[in-house]
């Protein structure tokens, strides 16, 4: 009996010690954040497949993107959470090869994704009118299944060359540590350019340079000069012998479409005119152009905040033989990383008002389901 007693008593231990309070606070946290990223991402391949006017070349990047993010949530995070809970790999080496393998494509895709979509949008604010007859759906399928291949091609070989694991018991259980490490500083070097450094390289250049178009297109049409091209395109009463008043398409429609692509309200105002014929009229020419800039800070600081930190450590560690990371700061930059798949959706939707109509459609026919 006494021994049984005691190693019940040891097992009571060991499981007070695992289930400690903090960690119960620290997995309901990320178990949080992994089914917020999961609603979040689900909500806009939601709306961009069942709204018709969602249904745009461009949007389809966006999709993907969510799509990526997605599968972080659901096949990444969670088995992260059960790695941090129990402090060491129990759920054996074919499981971890999986994860690992998932985790890194799935990670890279999404930033290469945010690569492909300033790519975009910097052709279709500096060639407009070329590149809006190329912006086709089998142009953009075309760029996602590239996208994910070249995914594959930066993550399958420091995978495949990794320093594999050796299992090792603890008390009852055969465990391991999951994670990638390589001999050879080249391997560090291919994975963490081509997955991160050079994708920000693209970035930051491509939105330089469509934040320097967007001030050109914002200089070049001034409240004066809009003022200008609405009044001759418009022929108000007493000004010709024609009774209707001919409205310029360009009145309603600028030209210049923003890269950001958020809704025109609140950027025109109505005036009247004698005989009782409303014309609309450009207010506040640079308000599209300020919200683009607001944009492009908001998604270069949350690419950069979450994703920075962890390539740097992960270049650092690698590369130093004797530099090393505690687990707790390993697990917080992986883990600030993986956030980017719950702000991505966020910044590149909330800013558009066709989103934020489709998400307004759908939440209540969510929680309706819900209830």
């Amino acid at each position: 009996m006494d021994p049984i007693n005691c190693s019940s008593v040891d097992l009571s231990d060991v499981l007070a010690s695992r289930m400690s309070p903090s960690k119960i606070l620290l997995s309901l946290t990320l178990s949080f954040l992994a089914v917020a990223t999961t609603a979040i991402n689900s909500l806009v391949i939601t709306a961009i497949l069942i709204t018709r006017k969602l249904h745009q070349p461009a949007n389809y990047l966006i999709c993907s993107l969510a799509v990526t993010d997605l599968l972080v949530a659901v096949l990444v995070m969670p088995v992260s959470i059960v790695y941090i809970a129990e402090e060491s790999w129990v759920l054996g080496p074919i499981v971890c090869h999986l994860w690992l393998g998932v985790d890194v494509t799935c990670c890279t895709c999404s930033i290469l994704h945010l690569a492909a979509i300033a790519l975009d949008r910097y052709r279709a604010i500096t060639d407009a009118v070329a590149y809006s007859q190329k912006r086709t759906y089998k142009r953009a399928i075309i760029t996602i299944l590239a996208l994910w291949t070249l995914s594959v091609l930066v993550s399958l070989p420091p995978l495949v060359w990794r320093k594999f694991p050796v299992e090792h018991k603890d008390g009852e259980r055969e465990v391991m540590d999951c994670l990638i490490e390589h001999d050879h500083v080249a391997f560090t070097v291919y994975s963490t350019f081509g997955a991160f450094y050079i994708p920000l390289a693209l970035i930051l250049v491509l939105y330089y340079k469509i934040y320097k178009a967007a001030e050109t297109l914002r200089n070049r049409r001034g409240s004066s000069r809009l003022v200008k091209q609405t009044v001759s395109s418009v022929m108000l009463p007493g000004m010709s012998s024609d009774k209707d008043i001919a409205l310029s398409p360009d009145t309603f429609c600028p030209v210049e479409k923003s890269f950001s692509d958020p809704s025109t309200d609140g950027e025109r105002m109505r005036i009247t005119s004698s005989s009782g014929n409303l014309i609309k009229v450009r207010r506040n020419p640079g308000a599209r152009e300020r919200r683009a800039a607001l944009t492009l800070g908001l998604i270069l600081g949350a690419f950069v905040i979450c994703w920075l930190p962890f390539f740097l450590k992960e270049v650092i560690v690698n590369i130093c033989p004797t530099c090393s990371t505690s687990a707790v700061l390993a697990d917080f930059l992986t883990w600030l990383g993986y956030l980017n798949s719950l702000i991505n959706p966020l910044i590149y939707t909330i800013f558009n008002e066709d989103f934020k109509k489709a998400f307004k459609r759908l939440l209540p026919l969510c929680c309706t389901s819900i209830l």
